[in-house]
């Protein structure tokens, strides 16, 4: 059974930085595709960033230069470090993994 665990959430001031880990289970976080997604309020889940099996990486226009993900094979967890955070980055952070597989979803707040 697959279990990703998000932690490192929080509420950060404009401009600050946070980093989000996933621990993964059942799942070997270099085998498949893992990615960050993310709700914010009113809207729908939206990709944030992802990470191949391969390593090569990617990342929505909105975070792109701000955000970096990042796995630690022998933790078997993928990271998501944010800085200069802004309001809009606001929301309810999922780990997935292979694209079918979520994490229960992490808040993370920016203040202004």
């Amino acid at each position: 059974q697959v279990q990703l665990v998000e932690s490192g959430g929080g509420l950060v001031q404009t401009g600050g930085s946070l980093r989000l880990s996933c621990a993964a289970s059942g799942l070997g976080v270099s085998g498949v595709m893992m990615g960050w997604n993310r709700q914010g309020p009113g809207v729908q889940r939206d990709w944030v960033a992802r990470i191949s099996s391969g390593g090569y990486t990617i990342y929505a226009d909105s975070v792109k230069g701000r955000f970096t993900i990042s796995r630690d094979i022998v933790k078997n967890t993928v990271y998501l470090q944010m800085n200069s955070l802004k309001p809009e980055d606001t929301g309810v952070y999922y780990c997935n993994g292979d694209l079918i597989h979520w994490g229960q979803g992490i808040q993370v707040t920016v203040s202004s």
